[in-house]
């Protein structure tokens, strides 16, 4: 069976209030986007190995052990004994460190693929449960609809919102971004209009009111980043935003625009 995680983009992204947990109050809007890894799974002969994972494609930073993959394969395997040895393939597609979500997309999918695959009978709600416990962004995955997301990212309301109309484009200047060192830099702010509201809003109107709070740091630390939102502005774009902690930064086009870039050559660029 074969499954094809796709990322997501943020459509501002506001850093709240920091828990006494550690972690950050934040809100956003999640928006699904067809760039796509794929995930396939069959289950294996062996009778001692519990999972034989392997990939292809761009290169992860991250050992087998430690794969999302594999940590969602040992978290049910502990709920559910009967889960059999499986082969999982992962071709990698979405960069990492991008702020695209494609390895939280990735621990996700492993989830539902392999509740559907074994019959395992999971409830969304339970899979929301366990996909938190693999990464923040992860639950949004499992519901895969524009949302509203607030907590960690966990607390999860579908909206109404179709960006049909417009082309997406993603350009990644392949610099990798912690994540924890981004958060580190933050300082919280939970006084200003909430995103659900500006959202509202048409696309066109969201240039100087739709903030990303990691920009203003990143973007002091890696200009590339900030070069290429400043292009895409330039180049037509009506809206446009660094995605998550960075560094992708995406714009939107009219659909019918014939947008014209010019990035170097090493960038990852890619149009929905």
């Amino acid at each position: 069976m074969i499954v094809f995680p796709n990322c997501k983009i943020n459509l501002g992204l506001h850093i709240l209030q920091k828990r006494p947990d550690g972690f950050h109050d934040l809100e956003t809007v999640f928006y699904p986007v067809p760039l796509q890894d794929a995930l396939e799974v069959v289950q294996s002969p062996s009778p001692t190995d519990d999972i034989q994972f392997t990939t292809s494609g761009l290169e992860i930073d991250s050992s087998v052990e430690n794969n999302i993959c594999v940590k969602a394969y040992r978290l049910l395997k502990k709920d559910f004994p009967q889960l059999p040895a499986i082969k999982l393939h992962l071709l990698k597609v979405i960069p990492s460190g991008a702020g695209l979500g494609g390895g939280s997309s990735d621990g996700a999918f492993t989830l539902t693929l392999l509740n559907k695959k074994f019959n395992l009978e999971i409830s969304q709600n339970r899979l929301i449960k366990y996909a938190l416990e693999l990464g923040s962004d992860c639950p949004f995955f499992i519901k895969n609809q524009p949302c509203y997301a607030t907590g960690r990212g966990e607390n999860l309301e579908e909206i109404e919102l179709d960006l049909s109309n417009y082309k997406i484009v993603l350009v990644n200047p392949k610099i990798h971004i912690s994540t924890g060192r981004a958060f580190s830099k933050i300082t919280p702010n939970n006084q200003r209009t909430g995103i659900k509201d500006i959202i509202k809003k048409p696309a066109e109107q969201w240039r100087d009111v739709l903030k990303n709070d990691f920009e203003e740091t990143v973007f002091a630390e890696h200009p590339a980043t900030k070069q290429v939102k400043d292009e895409l502005y330039q180049r037509g774009a009506v809206y446009a935003s660094m995605s998550g902690s960075g560094s992708t930064v995406y714009g939107l086009f009219e659909k019918n625009m014939d947008v014209q870039l010019d990035f170097p050559s090493v960038y990852f660029v890619y149009t929905v």
